[in-house]
């Protein structure tokens, strides 16, 4: 009897570890990638899935969106200015099946696609369309990792430039001509406001000359402004139409 009692409890120990073994619980964002003797058979779930021990064995493929950072990259662009660029990628597993049969390990080899397509596209262009233009760039570069990647099951969502190093000498030569482009903006706003200042003074002065009473009602103003303000000493000027008369009295 405790021989067959012994027996017992193993053989009951034996089935617990193969149902523990045959019986797998997958999350919500995850699929089981099952291979029978070496054979693919497909993706299961999400919940539970039974597993035949020994025969079967399963790869788990998280589905939810990966956010992988693209490490600095050192890129010489068009114009021959070296800089370092890193970017970050969105992707998703689409085809689990695929995820695990075309690719050794999609994670790294999506990781190196980008770098290298990363290089490969910024130095195509030059320095200003790479600052003027990134989200076009952004475009490409998820054109091009989408199509490369579509292959192994997995969809290429947004690439994303993040942060653009310049040299300090390029960071200077930037600087100037920032300034020199205000100081130029500057002057062209100065010289319009003269231009306009000067159409306007040639406005009044040809009202002026048609109605001569206007210059006087003017130097009537002048007068007042210059009376309210608090000074000892006031200078009045004399318009020259009220001593002429004088004068030609005088040089007679």
């Amino acid at each position: 009897m405790e021989f067959i009692s012994g027996g017992f409890i193993f053989f009951v120990a034996i089935v617990g570890v193969f149902l523990f073994m045959s019986l797998k619980v997958l999350n919500e964002y995850e699929r089981g990638v099952v291979l029978r003797l070496g054979r693919i058979i497909g993706a299961k779930g999400p919940g539970l899935i039974i597993l035949i021990p020994v025969f079967d064995r399963m790869l788990r493929i998280d589905m939810r969106t990966i956010t992988m950072d693209v490490p600095p990259q050192d890129v010489i662009t068009r114009d021959n200015v070296t800089i370092k660029v890193n970017a970050v990628v969105y992707f998703r597993v689409v085809d689990p099946n695929r995820a695990v049969v075309e690719v050794e390990n999609y994670l790294l080899a999506t990781s190196k696609l980008a770098q290298t397509t990363l290089r490969s596209v910024l130095g195509q262009v030059e320095l200003d369309e790479l600052l003027a233009s990134r989200e076009s760039i952004n475009h490409r570069l998820q054109a091009i990792l989408d199509t490369q990647t579509e292959p192994w099951g997995v969809k290429v969502a947004n690439v994303e430039v993040k942060q653009i190093d310049l040299p300090v000498e390029m960071q200077r030569a930037m600087a100037k001509q920032a300034e020199a482009e205000r100081e130029r903006r500057a002057k062209i706003i100065a010289a319009e406001g003269e231009l306009q200042a000067s159409q306007k003074l040639s406005e009044a002065a040809q009202v002026m000359e048609k109605h001569p009473i206007s210059l006087q009602l003017r130097y009537l103003q002048t007068l007042r402004e210059m009376s309210s303000e608090h000074t000892t000493n006031t200078i009045i000027p004399l318009p020259i139409d009220l001593i002429t008369p004088f004068l030609n009295k005088m040089l007679k």
